[in-house]
């Protein structure tokens, strides 16, 4: 079976924006604009709690063309850090663009070669930490705090990329945590990590209501989070969106598999709910562009989606793949698509062919053979 591979996989992470925009998210304009703002709530977080997040070094798009006093100044003086650089435009409808994992000085030559109008562009230089301790997603609903952490970089998580770490699920519904694996570590981090959301203070939950429309849950800032903590930098808060919340606001994850029949032979995890029969089809990454048409009643698995899926991804019936994640820019766009959906499975490629018939139960996270 044909893997993605490192190089290859990279390439295609794109933004979660691009991924919603390629499956004809209807509300993507409105999306956009939250993803694009995600740094000024932070900031007001930041101000108002003291939430630490990943303070960019902003700059006019012209600044840099027009190569201003401050700009030089900071080239001259950070040029050879490790940054991600993001082209956030003024209009929601332009798209962002990023590079990450760069020295600022060729992030710098990045910028140059990118076909935008600098009016209409504003500059983020975050700073970039290549070795990470642990990455996790996390919504804050009314059901309690779930998602997913790993001792590894975060693109694993989002892009549902990962080789030797494998993602911890969890959730803490007020009074218990569950974690998928018994790792103290991990449950140590996770708690310092909520602490942080748990606004006790009256007065301060009144202001962020009235700054941004935070909601709340149990004194927790409700929405969808994700965090980066290093050896470097400590524990950063790196995005919140609202939005992405809200489509999460009725999940719970399932962190047991209840007993299933014997000719269950796959367990993974339920990113996207339904219950679905169909017949197998195998893609792997290098052929998914030459395929244009698929059968109905075709369930594709895979290794990891990349974004060049989405449009089979709009004509299956189920998707199920060997990794990704529960909060993976995939599991959201199958969540969108109402598209039963299975990941983490480990080696569905390896026992399912091509014209097998299977039932996905993506409500319980496993998948059967009928014939």
């Amino acid at each position: 079976m044909d893997k993605v591979k490192n190089e290859d996989f990279y390439q295609k992470q794109v933004s979660l924006s691009e991924w919603l925009r390629f499956s004809g998210f209807e509300k993507t304009e409105e999306f956009n604009e939250e993803d694009n703002e995600k740094r000024e709530r932070l900031k007001v977080l930041n101000e108002i709690i003291g939430l630490p997040f990943d303070k960019p070094t902003q700059f006019l798009a012209t600044d840099i063309i027009d190569k201003s006093p401050l700009f030089i100044d900071f080239i001259n003086k950070r040029g050879e850090e490790l940054c991600a650089i993001r082209l956030i435009p003024y209009d929601n409808k332009l798209p962002k663009l990023r590079l990450r994992g760069e020295k600022i000085s060729g992030a710098v030559e990045w910028f140059f070669k990118q076909e935008i109008d600098p009016k209409s562009y504003k500059v983020d230089f975050v700073p970039h930490n290549e070795t990470n301790l642990w990455a996790s997603i996390i919504v804050v609903n009314k059901n309690g705090i779930f998602g997913e952490i790993i001792a590894d970089v975060h693109s694993h998580l989002t892009q549902g990329f990962y080789e030797k770490e494998k993602p911890i699920l969890f959730h803490y519904d007020f009074k218990k945590w569950s974690l998928s694996v018994d790792n103290k570590t991990a449950l140590n981090h996770l708690k310092t990590i909520v602490k942080k959301l748990k606004v006790a203070d009256v007065k301060k939950r009144k202001e962020l209501k009235e700054k941004f429309g935070a909601k709340f849950y149990r004194n927790y800032i409700g929405g969808y989070w994700e965090t980066v903590c290093s050896n470097d930098f400590g524990l950063w808060f790196i995005d919140y969106n609202r939005i992405l919340g809200e489509m999460y606001k009725d999940f719970i994850p399932k962190i047991e598999m209840k007993n299933t029949p014997e000719k269950t032979i796959i367990k993974g995890q339920s990113a996207s709910l339904g219950l679905v029969s169909g017949v197998v089809k195998i893609i792997t990454a290098k052929e998914v562009n030459n395929i244009v048409v698929i059968d109905e009643g075709t369930i594709i698995v895979c290794d990891v989606t990349t974004p060049d899926f989405v449009p089979l991804m709009k004509k299956c019936l189920a998707i199920v793949t060997d990794r990704g994640g529960i909060l993976s820019h995939a599991a959201i766009v199958s969540r969108e698509l109402n598209l039963p959906c299975v990941v983490a499975t480990g080696n569905s490629t390896t026992l399912l062919r091509d014209g097998m018939k299977i039932q996905v139960n993506a409500n319980e996270g496993i998948i059967e053979i009928i014939s």
